[in-house]
């Protein structure tokens, strides 16, 4: 007998896989549509809102008029709060005074506050107080009613004259950055204490300005501006009503 051959077996033929039909978009829509009908349903809640607010001020306008009338009684005391404060103010910076002693017992920062509230009295309304950390050599910066730009280094001594001496490195530190960094016009150093005679030597060849004990006890006193009480102070830099 023969041998059987075995029969080969014909390769399953694959089927393709029938791809489910996905309800993705219709959901997407669906939401899309109901919150489009919600959206619709708040607005004309509000709308119906409005229109009923409406008609009732129509019928009891006496509301609406008190509510008006109660506006423009608070603007008008808010105006008159805000005028009362501004004439205050104006007031309080005239009568501004300082006394060497009460600038003497001051710390180094009130010090300098009180620096700027002088530049303030005497007509510098944007007299910014910047000293501290990384203020390169400007602890008060203003703008005079002459158009000039002030950058103000302070030296505060406790002892007053019994204090430290400020010296040229004072003056080094403020010749280099009060004009190049802060745009000075005038560039001034002040002092409740001494300043030696190489400090006043350096300051008169580089154009800075020296404010001494002397002269801060007279400008703290009210007499004159600061301005006044320096020399050779630059000319104005614009004409204003008082140039």
């Amino acid at each position: 007998m023969s041998p059987r051959t075995p029969r080969r077996r014909s390769p399953a033929v694959r089927r393709a896989p029938v791809r489910r039909r996905t309800r993705r978009p219709a959901r997407r829509r669906q939401r899309a549509q109901d919150g489009l009908v919600g959206l619709l349903v708040v607005v004309a809640l509000g709308v119906a809102a409005v229109v009923a607010v409406v008609n009732w001020l129509l019928v009891h306008w006496w509301v609406l008029a008190a509510m008006g009338m109660l506006a423009a009684l608070a603007g008008c005391g808010w105006i008159h709060h805000r005028q009362r404060s501004a004439q205050w103010d104006a007031v309080r910076a005239q009568g501004l005074r300082y006394g060497l002693v009460q600038l003497d017992a001051l710390h180094h920062s009130r010090f300098e506050d009180a620096v700027r509230d002088l530049m303030r009295r005497d007509g510098c309304p944007d007299a910014v107080r910047v000293g501290g950390r990384g203020d390169l050599g400007a602890d008060v910066k203003a703008t005079d009613p002459y158009g000039r730009r002030w950058v103000i280094q302070c030296k505060h001594r406790r002892d007053g004259l019994g204090g430290s001496a400020v010296g040229t490195p004072d003056l080094q530190v403020l010749n280099g950055t009060a004009r190049q960094v802060h745009g000075a016009d005038v560039a001034v150093i002040v002092t409740n204490g001494r300043v030696t005679a190489p400090a006043v030597a350096f300051a008169e060849q580089q154009r800075l300005h020296v404010v001494d004990r002397h002269t801060l006890g007279t400008w703290a006193s009210g007499s004159r501006p600061l301005w006044e009480l320096l020399r050779a102070v630059p000319p104005p830099r614009k004409p204003t009503a008082l140039s």
